[in-house]
């Protein structure tokens, strides 16, 4: 059962770029689209009543952060995220990759899974592609993402080849015991800057048959701007023009306008909240500081 049927509503004759309606089960989306994160279950220093005045039809929530506190079987007792969170429209869950990897050490990282230990407690755990999807399953989010590897933006070209081969047996090895028919499963793309990596990670996962896609390992720390464009128009070729495409961890406002005239309809990132408890906006004259003095009167 295809959980999240996606359809293009308007395409631009100039370029790749597109409108489109997402239905997911906690109602329909409205792409391009910027999804909020919400760490645990709740945007950071935001209420509901916000959200819904904003418009918001998507946020994402950490797979990784969940896990660890308050866990996913708790989650599941309270009904789910949106049980839990008490927030009825869709819910994206990362696959805790990101996290994970960013705390693991090059040895930790062996095919089964990545040993890593806990933020909180220092506590030794493992995650491996099936635990990352049951977690997520327990979450019963709209969209569930697939436990890929995350290679630093410096690696070379051999260790990112062999990375993009293991996400693709990762990803078998978790849409295998995905259980969720509620719930939709998106693969990931990897490959760095490369062409042809990327080009053969694309069509590979597209071959799974996933209910969308999303471009991977282009908010790594250390990466240039160029790279992760090139990262976009070296996938999105070989991505199906009926599912939707997602670009993971950006960005920028500028980002996304270059990302959604290169095709892609989702995008999701910490910086906007982030910037905003720091008393920071992003405005159409660009980034302004509220604390600067020349604020201090002004009650607009």
């Amino acid at each position: 059962l295809n959980m999240s049927i996606f359809s293009i509503t308007h395409k631009s004759t100039d370029g790749k770029s597109r409108n489109g309606i997402l239905q997911l089960p906690h109602g329909t989306v409205q792409t391009p689209v910027f999804m909020p994160v919400g760490t645990c279950a709740t945007v950071k220093a935001m209420s509901i009543d916000e959200l819904n005045e904003i418009g918001f039809e998507i946020i994402l929530s950490n797979t990784y952060h969940l896990f660890l506190r308050p866990g996913p079987d708790l989650i599941q007792q309270a009904g789910g995220l949106h049980g839990f969170s008490k927030w009825n429209k869709n819910f994206l869950t990362d696959s805790g990759g990101f996290q994970v990897f960013s705390l693991a050490k090059p040895k930790d990282i062996t095919e089964e899974g990545v040993a890593f230990k806990s933020h909180i407690d220092g506590k030794s755990l493992f995650l491996t592609p099936e635990l990352s999807i049951q977690i997520q399953n327990k979450l019963d989010s709209d969209i569930a993402m697939s436990f890929d590897e995350c290679p630093p933006a410096s690696a070379s070209y051999e260790y990112l080849k062999n990375s993009v081969e293991r996400t693709l047996r990762w990803a078998a090895r978790g849409k295998a015991v995905h259980s969720n028919p509620c719930q939709a499963l998106f693969g990931i793309v990897q490959g760095g800057a490369y062409e042809d990596l990327r080009r053969f990670s694309a069509i590979e996962t597209v071959k799974m048959n996933f209910d969308g896609y999303s471009i991977g390992g282009v908010a790594n720390d250390g990466e240039s701007k160029e790279d992760m464009y090139k990262a976009i128009d070296y996938s999105i070729p070989y991505l199906p023009e009926d599912k939707v495409r997602y670009l993971m961890g950006v960005g920028e406002p500028i980002d996304l306008l270059e990302g959604v005239v290169r095709g892609v309809d989702l995008f999701d990132c910490v910086l906007s909240t982030r910037i905003a408890r720091h008393g920071n906006a992003f405005t159409r004259y660009g980034k302004i500081n509220l604390k600067n003095l020349k604020f201090r009167e002004d009650f607009t």
